[in-house]
């Protein structure tokens, strides 16, 4: 009887999966020289590989260059033909290969020789020839490939991913590459957004509207009609001590036109640091209902004010 699609996919994964416990398990022995290696290069790490091992070392470069260890990917055709001049003795060379012998290598196997380049060889094989050309070899465990005829790359791709992220990981984590870093090489898209404080987005200086105590309602209401963010920040010796907001304005309606900021505003209101991110100001937002938010620093001193539609045009929301 011919399995269902759902059980030839629980087959796959348990087949990756037994072999990812093996590498974990029986992680190569030349690790830790390579990531003591790769930490201390003046140059590039450059990632190669032919075939489905060559789009895992794309993706090994871009995981490495943006978690702050600078790498390239080179086809090793294209390197066979001027391509060589992209590696420098700078550089490290990662080669990936599941039997050793891919012969697209060759030329920057030889490259590496004739110039000691530093060559690091990934391979299920370590008497190959790429192995025994290496300074250091990553070894996979001999698993089975999760095909139906057992020579497609599945399990050995995985494995080689796997290896390429605990490597990143682990340089990623010795250079003390945090948050802020992780930010500056992803200005765009969702995980850029996620990582952006509200320094980066509120309004400052005469774009605040900012009354005092004694300001009169009438001055009060064309300011904020003036800044158009709907609130007012009452301020003290440049400190925040109040809002005033649609919600305050109604509620003092019979009298308003009476009456002083200082009379109006709703004391103690929430606020931000500069330095949160700006999804934490979102939620602040979100949770008590309100559309803007000032930002004070520690010494309550008002620095910005951060505006619902600032978190949505930036893709926070």
């Amino acid at each position: 009887m011919t399995d269902s699609p759902s059980q030839i996919a629980r087959n796959v994964l348990a087949i990756e999966s037994a072999a990812l416990t093996r590498l974990a398990e029986e992680l190569p022995a030349d690790f830790d020289a390579v990531v003591s290696r790769l930490l201390t290069l003046p140059g590039r790490v450059i990632v190669s590989g032919m075939g489905k091992s060559g789009h895992v070392a794309n993706k090994i470069a871009a995981t490495l260059a943006s978690t702050g260890t600078p790498a390239q990917a080179v086809h090793p055709g294209e390197a066979s033909h001027g391509d060589l001049g992209m590696i420098t003795k700078a550089d490290a060379v990662i080669l990936i290969s599941n039997s050793g012998e891919t012969r697209e290598l060759s030329d920057m196997i030889a490259y590496c020789t004739r110039f000691d380049i530093p060559l690091i060889a990934i391979t299920k094989r370590p008497d190959s020839t790429l192995a025994r050309a290496a300074d250091h070899v990553l070894t996979l465990p001999d698993a089975p490939e999760a095909c139906a005829i057992g020579m497609a790359p599945t399990t050995s791709t995985t494995l080689t991913m796997a290896l390429g992220d605990a490597l990143a990981v682990a340089l990623m984590k010795l250079r003390g590459f945090e948050r802020e870093n992780f930010l500056a090489f992803h200005p765009g898209g969702t995980l850029g957004a996620q990582l952006l404080k509200v320094s980066s987005v509120m309004h400052g200086g005469a774009d605040l509207p900012v009354v005092h105590a004694d300001t009169p309602m009438g001055d009060t209401l064309l300011e904020m009609t003036a800044k158009g963010f709907g609130v007012a920040a009452l301020v003290e010796d440049g400190r925040l001590i109040g809002v005033i907001t649609d919600g305050d304005l109604r509620r003092n309606l019979a009298t308003l036109m009476d009456r002083t900021a200082g009379e109006v505003a709703t004391r103690g209101p929430r606020t931000i640091s500069p330095d949160a991110l700006l999804s934490e100001a979102l939620g602040v937002m979100n949770a008590n209902k309100i559309s803007a938010l000032f930002a004070v620093d520690d010494a309550g001193t008002l620095r910005g004010l951060v505006h619902i539609h600032d978190a949505l045009r930036a893709g926070v929301a």
